[in-house]
């Protein structure tokens, strides 16, 4: 696929957080990090290497305390927050380990929300729902709470929510870190779908070595820093 404009562009990022006068935690200490369009790109690292907390700056979830990003031509520090918070709606869809997904919708609903946000009507929202959860394999449990289904199943009703609002960039925190193999292997498998055939810039932050190697570019986090970029397989592997 060839790659497009660069749609993610920090320089120099630092973050720190103030845990009572005069101290401070650094936890990012100068990340430079290009992503260009229509890009599947894995940062890996262990637990603590500063993975979420970077995924939390480039979702325009928290601003760093240093340095620059531009996020697709708009300057992330000069961004008034509502401006964020349509970036949030609108350009970045987000996938986490835990799901997230409120307990008394049913999958339905749940992939609904993003587009009340957007205010869009209430016909537009249930047929494109419902068309996501069907590209999903979701047809048969749309009406389905989240305690009523598998943990693979809730990750794709997930995945059908971070869609909703037709976002550029999906940003997925460890999105197969609480499934099994079998499962894990379908959910990378959909994320592979998404970058293939829709185009979608793709950011994987995992610990996992072998999901990092299907992505077309490898960062290497430790200790709040990049210690190595490299290619990846970029090709989808076979359980």
């Amino acid at each position: 696929m060839a790659k497009g404009d660069v749609i993610i562009d920090m320089k120099n990022i630092v973050k720190r957080y103030f845990i009572g006068q005069p101290n401070e935690l650094e936890v990012l200490h100068g990340i430079d990090l290009q992503v260009h369009e229509g890009e599947f790109v894995a940062i890996v690292g262990q637990s603590g290497s500063g993975k979420s907390t970077l995924m939390n700056v480039i979702g325009a979830l928290d601003r760093p305390t240093e340095g620059d990003y531009i996020l697709d031509g708009v300057d992330m520090f000069l961004a008034p927050d509502d401006m964020l918070s349509d970036i949030r709606c609108h350009k970045i869809g987000f996938v986490f380990q835990t799901y997230n997904l409120v307990a008394r919708n049913t999958a339905l609903k749940n992939v609904e929300l993003p587009m009340l946000y957007a205010n869009t009507t209430r016909s537009y929202r249930n047929k494109r729902a419902k068309e996501l959860l069907t590209m999903m394999g979701m047809e048969e449990r749309m009406k389905h709470t989240p305690d009523e289904l598998s943990g693979g199943q809730k990750q794709r009703v997930a995945i059908a929510r971070a869609m909703a609002n037709d976002p550029a960039i999906i940003l997925a925190d460890e999105p197969t870190g609480a499934l099994d193999s079998q499962t894990g292997r379908l959910i990378m498998d959909i994320f592979h779908d998404l970058h293939e055939k829709q185009g979608k810039t793709i950011i994987l932050i995992t610990h996992s070595p072998e999901l990092a190697e299907e992505c077309e570019t490898v960062m290497t986090l430790k200790d709040g820093m990049f210690i190595n970029v490299r290619k990846g397989s970029g090709k989808r592997a076979v359980l």
